[in-house]
C-alpha cells in the first residue's frame, strides 16, 4: 500500500510539460531521415537478385553491396570529394546508419569494394530503376505520335596515367557515355559507358535496335553511316539529322509546296557516289532548309520520313538539344567527373550509381508532383539529407524551412521541456 500511494505520488509529480517533451521526442526518434526515404525508392528484393546473381557477398564479412551501394549514393548526395570524406561523413552521422541497415564504412574497405565487386550490379539496378520510373513519368505532348528519341554521346577526359585502361590517343584517356534519350519524359531509354575509343555509330547502331517500328531518332552529324541509315530506314524506323559538307545529292523534285516562309526548301533528293565502292542512302532521302528567324542561321535537314509537315521536322531537331540538357546536368550536379578509385570496375560503379541516383530523384519528384526543377530538389535532398524529417516537409523548397528544420529542438532540448 506505502508503494502504491509511494508511486502515485511521483506519478503526481510529471508534469503536463514533460508528458508532451517526451510524446515529441519519441515522435521526433520516429521520423527516419530524409536519406532513408529515399533509400526506400529503390528495389531491395531486386537489388538482392542481382548481388546473388554476380556473388556480390560472397566471403564478405563487414562490406556488403548494400553497405558499398549506400555509402556511394551518400557521396552522390553530398558532393563527396574523396574517400576519406564520405568516411567522415559517416562518422559523424554514425546514429543514423542503423536505420539504414548499414555498419561502419572504412576507407579502404570501400576502396577494395569499388575495385572487386562487380560494377554490373550497380547497371542492372539501374535499369531496373528506370523500370519503374517510367511507370510514373509524365509524356510530353508532341503534334504527332510517334516515340521521339535523341541518340548521342558525352565525353569525360581522364588523365592517362591514372586510368591507363581507357586511353583514347596518345596522350589522352576519356571515357563515353552513349545514351538514347527519351525525348517525351527527358530520361535515359539506353546508356551504354565505353572507354574513349567506343564508336559512336556502332553503340548507336546497336541501341537503336531496341526501338519499335514508327520511332523517330535524331542524331547529329557525328553519326553519318548510310548503310546503318538503310537500316533504320527498312527497319520501319525514321531519322531526322543534319546533312554534311561531304555529302553530294541529285534533286529529285520538290516534297511539298511550301507554306510558312521560315522552309526555304523541301525537296527529295538522292545521293551521289563518286564511286561503286562508295557507301550511299540507296531510297530518296527529305531535304528540308530552314531559317530560324531569331538567330537567321539558315539550317539543312535530311529525313526519310514524308509525312510530317516541314516545321515539325525542323521542331524536332531542336528537341535534340534536350539531349545536350540532359548532359549538361549530370556533369554539373552528379559526381561523374572525378572519381574515387582508378580502375575501371570503381569508375563504372561510380556512374551507375550516379545514374540510379538521378532516375532516384526524377521518380521521388515525379511521385510528389513537385513543381520546381530537377535541380532545386536536389539541393533541397542535399540540405536536408540527414534531417529527421518527411519529404514532404521540405518541398515547400525555402532555405528558411531547410533552416528550421535544421534548428528545432533536438532530442537532448526536448527531454528538458
Amino acid at each position: 500500500m506505502a508503494n502504491k500511494e509511494k508511486n502515485l505520488k511521483l506519478s503526481d509529480n510529471v508534469s503536463v510539460e514533460t508528458i508532451t517533451s517526451f510524446l515529441r521526442f519519441f515522435s521526433y526518434m520516429y521520423i527516419n531521415t530524409v536519406f532513408n526515404q529515399v533509400l526506400q525508392f529503390v528495389p531491395k528484393n531486386h537489388f538482392n537478385a542481382f548481388v546473388g546473381q554476380h556473388q556480390g557477398d560472397r566471403y564478405v564479412k563487414k562490406l556488403t553491396t548494400w553497405n558499398q551501394f549506400v555509402a556511394l549514393l551518400y557521396a552522390q548526395a553530398t558532393s563527396k570529394q574523396s574517400l576519406r570524406d564520405i568516411e567522415s561523413g559517416m562518422q559523424i552521422h554514425s546514429t543514423h546508419w542503423h536505420h539504414l541497415g548499414v555498419g561502419s564504412v572504412a576507407r579502404s574497405s570501400l576502396s577494395d569494394a569499388n575495385n572487386r565487386r562487380d560494377s554490373k550490379i550497380f547497371e542492372l539496378l539501374f535499369y531496373e530503376i528506370l523500370t519503374r520510373c517510367k511507370e510514373v513519368t509524365p509524356h510530353r505532348k508532341f503534334s504527332f505520335d510517334s516515340p521521339l528519341y535523341s541518340l548521342d554521346s558525352s565525353t569525360i577526359t581522364l588523365a592517362l596515367s591514372l586510368f591507363p585502361w581507357a586511353r583514347y590517343s596518345r596522350h589522352k584517356g576519356a571515357i563515353m557515355l552513349h545514351t538514347l534519350l527519351d525525348n517525351r519524359s527527358c530520361i535515359p531509354e539506353l546508356l551504354v559507358v565505353t572507354d574513349g575509343r567506343g564508336s559512336e555509330r556502332k553503340v548507336g547502331k546497336e541501341m537503336l535496335r531496341t526501338l519499335e517500328a514508327g520511332s523517330i531518332i535524331v542524331f547529329d552529324r557525328g553519326y553519318l553511316n548510310f548503310t546503318w541509315w538503310n537500316e533504320i530506314h527498312a527497319s520501319g524506323k525514321f531519322f531526322v539529322t543534319r546533312t554534311s559538307k561531304n555529302q553530294k545529292f541529285r534533286l529529285i523534285g520538290q516534297h511539298t509546296e511550301i507554306t510558312d516562309s521560315s522552309v526555304l526548301a523541301d525537296e527529295l533528293v538522292s545521293q551521289i557516289a563518286w564511286n561503286q565502292d562508295e557507301q550511299k542512302y540507296t531510297d530518296t532521302v527529305r531535304r528540308i532548309r530552314y531559317l530560324d528567324k531569331e538567330s537567321g542561321e539558315i539550317y539543312e535537314y535530311l529525313t526519310n520520313n514524308k509525312q510530317l509537315s516541314a516545321l515539325e521536322i525542323a521542331s524536332i531537331y531542336k528537341d535534340r538539344w534536350r539531349i545536350e540538357l540532359f548532359f549538361k546536368w549530370i556533369k554539373q550536379h552528379l559526381k561523374i567527373k572525378t572519381f574515387l578509385g582508378t580502375s575501371q570496375n570503381a569508375v563504372l560503379s561510380q556512374i551507375w550509381v550516379a545514374m540510379c541516383y538521378f532516375l532516384i530523384l526524377s521518380y521521388i519528384k515525379f511521385q510528389t508532383k513537385f513543381k520546381g526543377s530537377l535541380f532545386d530538389f536536389t539541393r533541397l535532398i542535399r540540405e536536408a539529407l540527414m534531417l529527421r524529417c518527411t519529404i514532404i516537409d521540405i518541398l515547400s523548397g525555402t532555405d528558411a524551412v531547410i533552416q528550421k528544420l535544421r534548428t528545432r529542438d533536438g532530442p537532448q532540448l526536448l527531454l528538458f521541456g
